[in-house]
Formats: structure tokens, sequence, C-alpha cells
């Protein structure tokens, strides 16, 4: 008996219209929020798009990568198609490398925000900015990436 007085008296204090619901769910409410921000250290670019982080939260032998969000890079070494690929993936890792060794030099933040698992659940899919320039569209404008939005990837063997 008393479990169904402690549930009513909860019930008619949340739904009482003088005192509104701790959190209210809206649409709005989601799109008015910040994103939220994180800055882990880059320790290694493992191809173009590709980046391992460091973490002090997980055993060493457990490594962490972020994959740039919106963007598809050639593939390089044994895992590119064709000659032009592999040149290609190269040319991206070195490009992503060179960005990253002159942003911590530099001591300029290195962000990634829009974070979530990649479909298979083995890398964090995030933006990443530095200095508030957009990684993957960098790697765009300079030809060394495609948007990419978890569809079918195209050849850059073509």
């Amino acid at each position: 008996m008393s479990k169904i007085v402690i549930f009513f008296t909860v019930l008619m204090f949340f739904s009482s219209p003088s005192y509104p619901l701790p959190l209210q769910f809206s649409k709005e409410n989601f799109q008015n929020q910040v994103p939220k921000i994180y800055n882990w250290k880059v320790i290694r670019v493992v191809d173009g798009d590709t980046l391992e982080i460091a973490n002090d939260f997980l055993p060493q032998e457990l490594k962490l990568f972020i994959r740039v969000k919106g963007i598809d890079t050639p593939e390089k070494e044994a895992r590119a198609q064709c000659k032009k690929e592999r040149m290609l993936g190269q040319k991206a890792t070195e490009f992503t490398s060179k960005i990253i060794a002159e942003a911590q030099k530099n001591k300029h933040a290195i962000n990634f925000s829009e974070i979530k698992w990649d479909k298979y659940g083995g890398r964090i899919i995030a933006k990443v900015t530095i200095n508030k320039v957009d990684l993957g569209q960098k790697l765009i404008d300079h030809g060394l990436a495609r948007v990419y939005n978890g569809e079918k990837k195209k050849s850059w063997c073509n």
C-alpha cells in the first residue's frame, strides 16, 4: 500500500502544471545545444583520414582511432587497389601528417566534435578541426579525399 501512495505522490508532483518536468525533450532543445568539443592528443596518423589518439583511460594495448567525418581518402600500401590509389593514399597520409605535426609544433588546438562510433564499432567518427579549419574539407580541397557518408565507396583507380 505504501508503495502505491509513494508512486502516486511522485506522479502527481511531476505532472503538476505548476512544476515543469526537470528535462523537456523537444526538437528545439536538441538544435540549440552547443556541441561538445574534445581536445585529444594525436599520437599517430594512420592514413589520410584516420588518426590514433592518446587515451589514459584504457589499458595500454587498447588503441583508439578517429576517422575524419564525411570523407574518404585513398588507401595506401597493400590495401590500395592500384598504383594510382597507392600514390594518392601516400600523399593524403603525408598531407594529414604535416598538418597535424605543424598544429602540434605551434600548439594549435586539434578539436574533435560531432563524435559517434563508426558502423563497425571499432573507430570513432568525428569532425576534426585545427584552428577552426575543417581537416576533411582541406583534404577534399587538395584533391586527396572525397565526400563520404557511409555509402559504397567509389574506386580511386578510374
